[in-house]
C-alpha cells in the first residue's frame, strides 16, 4: 500500500475518557520549547492539518482526544505530549496525562518499575509528574502532581439570553475553565442531559470568550477559556462535574485541568485546605481523587498545586494512514454527530 502518512496509535482511556496516544509516525513539530509547538499547531496549516487528519472523519471520531508523543525538551522530562482535539491543540489534561503515563509504561518506551514508577511529562503547561502504581506488568493507577493553577476572576456575571444573569469562575488549571453551578441552567448533571449539558456549554463559551480576554501571564500560548465545566455538589461532598467540550460533546471522565481548576475557586474561597483529598465524580459515574498538595505563586498571584489520582486502560493498537488520492486528507464533520457547530469546523 502506497500511503502518504501513516501513524500509529496506542489506544487508551482514563475513567471512560478516551485519549489514544501517538507513539510512532509523530511528524517532526517545530519549536524550541512544547508551548512553541503547540502554537505551530493552532497556527500554522501544517499543524492544523495533522490535527483535523486524527481528530476529524473519517479517521477520527466525535469522542476522545489524540495525544502527540514527543521527545522532550526539559532535561528532567521523561517524555513530552501535547493534545490533539477538534477545535485546535491544548496545553495539558488530567485525563490525558494519565492515558499517557499508561501508554508510556505498559508499551515498554519508558521502563515500567513495580511497585511503583515515577514518570515526568512535559506538555505547555509545564512538568507534570505522575506516580503510576504498578504490578505485575500493568499500571493500575496514576497519581498526578499538576502545574500550579490560580484563580482568574471568581463571581463574573454573564448575561446570557437563555438564563440570565449568571455567576462564572474563570480559573486556569492547566488550561482555562469557566466553572458554572449547574443549578444556575435548571439541569442537573446526569447522563440524559449530556445533549443540553453540552448545547448550554458551547453557548456560554462563546459569549465568555467574545467578552473576557484570559491570558496566562507566564505562557501567552495559553489563552481563552478552552472549556465550560458545570459543577455540583453531592450530599457525600463529592464535587460532580460535566465539562463540556467543542463542537459538542461531554468529557467521559470527571476531567483532571477542571478539578484543579475548580479546586484553585475553593481554595480562594476557604473550602479547601493544604492536605485536602476530595473525590470528584463524571457524569457516567467514574471517579477521581482530587487532593491540594501546596500552595504557591504564579507571577505574584496566590495558586495551588492539585493532584489528581485516576486509571488508564489500555484497550487496542491501530494505525491510521492516508492515502495520497484520498479526498478527505483534512476530514470533516456533520452536524448529526458532532452536534451543531460541527458546520463550522
Amino acid at each position: 500500500m502506497r500511503w502518504k502518512r501513516t501513524i500509529q496509535l496506542l489506544d487508551v482511556h482514563a475513567e471512560g475518557e478516551i485519549g489514544k496516544v501517538a507513539i510512532g509516525g509523530v511528524p517532526k513539530i517545530p519549536g524550541n520549547t512544547v508551548a512553541e509547538q503547540l502554537n505551530w499547531l493552532n497556527t500554522d496549516p501544517k499543524g492544523q492539518e495533522l490535527r483535523r487528519f486524527l481528530c476529524l472523519e473519517p479517521r477520527g471520531a466525535p469522542i476522545g482526544s489524540v495525544n502527540l508523543l514527543l521527545p522532550p525538551k526539559h532535561p528532567d522530562a521523561d517524555a513530552a505530549f501535547i493534545i490533539l482535539q477538534p477545535d485546535q491543540a491544548h496545553a495539558s489534561s488530567g485525563s490525558n496525562s494519565i492515558c499517557v503515563t499508561t501508554a508510556l509504561l505498559e508499551s515498554g518506551i519508558v521502563e515500567m518499575k513495580e511497585p511503583e514508577t515515577i514518570v515526568t511529562l512535559e506538555t505547555a503547561a509545564g512538568l507534570v509528574k505522575a506516580t503510576a502504581t504498578c504490578r505485575d506488568g500493568r499500571c493500575e493507577k496514576v497519581k498526578l502532581t499538576m502545574v500550579p493553577s490560580f484563580v482568574h476572576e471568581l463571581d463574573v456575571d454573564v448575561d446570557t439570553p437563555h438564563w440570565g444573569k449568571i455567576k462564572v469562575d474563570i480559573c486556569y488549571g492547566g488550561i482555562f475553565y469557566a466553572l458554572v453551578d449547574v443549578g444556575q441552567i435548571n439541569l442537573t448533571i446526569e447522563k440524559g442531559n449530556a445533549a443540553a449539558l453540552v448545547q448550554a456549554g458551547m453557548v456560554l463559551k462563546e459569549l465568555i470568550n467574545r467578552s473576557i480576554e484570559v491570558v496566562h501571564p507566564e505562557i501567552p500560548a495559553i489563552s481563552g477559556v478552552a472549556y465550560v465545566m458545570f459543577r455540583d455538589l453531592e450530599a457525600d461532598g463529592t464535587v460532580r462535574t460535566c465539562t463540556t467540550m467543542w463542537p459538542g460533546r461531554a468529557d467521559r471522565s470527571p476531567c483532571g485541568t477542571g478539578n484543579s481548576a475548580n479546586l484553585a475557586a475553593r481554595h480562594a474561597r476557604g473550602e479547601a485546605k493544604v492536605g485536602d483529598i476530595f473525590k470528584s465524580r463524571s457524569i457516567i459515574g467514574s471517579e477521581f481523587e482530587v487532593g491540594l498538595l501546596a500552595e504557591t505563586e504564579v507571577a505574584g498571584r496566590a495558586a495551588i498545586i492539585p493532584t489528581i489520582a485516576g486509571r488508564g486502560f489500555t484497550f487496542g493498537l491501530s494505525q491510521v494512514a492516508l492515502d495520497p488520492f484520498d479526498p478527505h486528507p483534512g476530514g470533516f464533520a456533520l452536524t448529526d454527530v458532532w452536534g451543531p457547530l460541527a458546520g463550522e469546523i
